[in-house]
């Protein structure tokens, strides 16, 4: 038997050598088994809550539809996810290509006792993201009431000091005032952008200032000194850049200066698949989109997103229509699909997710071995026959009324 190990480290208090070692044992634990190791994948430093996020998972997932591995070792079933539902899922997508996780380090097995010890491990990993989240939070919301900075891009006009502390950035902070003095006055914000670049002046990232950048920063209440995270607001945490009545005076310009929003005719249909449909060539998720043909005609289907991605060309799945979608809803569903609550209902009761290859759908419900596999060609084919059946039925009135 043929398996694969996947190991994983995600916090700066694990290093190189907690890949090395989570490799040490399932390598061990293949040796105990028989099993013969034909590939190992290891993503550095990446958190396990989000998977699409991590490249060596995913490149993982990609390859075991090359049916050259049974297995997938891990050091600790955490080390999969931490996510219930993406373990889950990606357990799914590993089950149709007749592969097993297995853990090198917990009694986990087919038995009942080895399923029952598996979901409380994830259940543990969930409790530990959900932990580390609460403690993150509250590390965050202790910095907001110190004034301290709590990382991430630093507000055009600022410095942060060695204590990380918002300071005046001296070459910067006139800038953001004089802004804000030109808006009020009258200035077009398209206007205050050409002006920008004439002067050479660029973001902190050392772009050229955009309409954008120029609408946050009229909109961004740090100039006023206030520093917020959630619920918690620090009024006096920044030194501010301008004074209150000017940044109203902005805010009562930017209201009245706004463009309605666009009216969109209503969509008869919503995309009611939208979180549960896949794709099957890339796991990537697939999105309701719509297009207009020359003659006006409105057509609605699901596309893959990495496919929508024409630059990357990471998948080429096809599309697929309306019709098909709805085809395979009413062969399963004994429901009245005009009634956009029972249709809703319908789906997130019973469907688990959908995997959609150029030939086939694979739909997985919410059910033991539920999975149905449904092939394009039985849909093109009823479509058509309903189609043929719709014309003779047109075709018998015209005659019947014929005097």
């Amino acid at each position: 038997m043929k398996a694969v190990i996947y190991a994983r480290y995600s916090s700066a208090d694990q290093r190189e050598e907690s890949i090395e070692g989570q490799l040490r044992e399932c390598q061990a634990f293949a040796e105990r088994k028989g099993y013969t190791i034909v590939n190992t994948y290891a993503d550095r430093a990446i958190s396990g809550k989000r998977a699409d996020n991590r490249p060596q998972f995913q490149q993982m997932i990609a390859d075991s539809k090359q049916d050259e591995f049974n297995f997938v070792i891990v050091w600790k079933i955490d080390r999969f996810s931490r996510d219930k539902y993406e373990s889950v899922m990606y357990k799914s997508m590993l089950k149709k290509n007749n592969i097993r996780v297995l853990s090198a380090t917990e009694p986990i097995d087919d038995s009942p006792e080895g399923k029952l010890m598996e979901s409380i491990f994830e259940r543990f990993s969930e409790y530990y993201l959900a932990d580390l989240s609460l403690k993150t939070s509250r590390g965050m919301t202790d910095n907001i009431l110190k004034g301290k900075y709590n990382g991430g891009a630093v507000t055009f006009g600022y410095r942060i000091d060695e204590d990380r502390h918002f300071q005046y950035d001296p070459e910067k902070a006139p800038i953001v005032t004089d802004i804000f003095k030109r808006y009020a006055k009258g200035e077009t914000i398209k206007s205050i952008v050409a002006g920008l670049h004439e002067q050479g002046i660029k973001t902190l990232r050392g772009a050229k200032p955009s309409y954008h950048f120029i609408n946050c920063m009229l909109n961004n209440r740090r100039y006023l000194g206030e520093y917020s995270f959630r619920d918690t607001v620090n009024e006096n945490a920044i030194p501010p850049l301008v004074d209150p009545q000017l940044f109203e005076k902005c805010q009562r310009r930017l209201a009245e200066n706004m463009h309605k929003p666009a009216t969109f005719k209503q969509v008869e249909d919503k995309y009611i698949l939208t979180g549960k449909i896949f794709c099957g060539e890339c796991n990537a998720t697939m999105s309701g989109v719509s297009a207009v043909s020359k003659s006006k005609t409105i057509y609605r289907y699901y596309q893959c997103m990495e496919s929508k991605k024409i630059c990357r060309g990471r998948c080429k799945k096809k599309r697929i229509s309306k019709e098909q979608i709805r085809f395979w809803i009413m062969k399963f569903a004994k429901t009245d699909i005009s009634n956009s609550e029972q249709k809703q209902r319908l789906i997130d009761v019973f469907v688990n997710g959908i995997y959609v290859y150029d030939d086939k759908i694979v739909i997985v419900f919410n059910y033991k071995d539920g999975e149905q596999v449904l092939m394009f060609d039985e849909v093109n084919a009823d479509i058509k026959n309903k189609e043929n059946t719709h014309i003779s039925e047109c075709s018998s009135l015209i005659k019947s009324t014929d005097p």
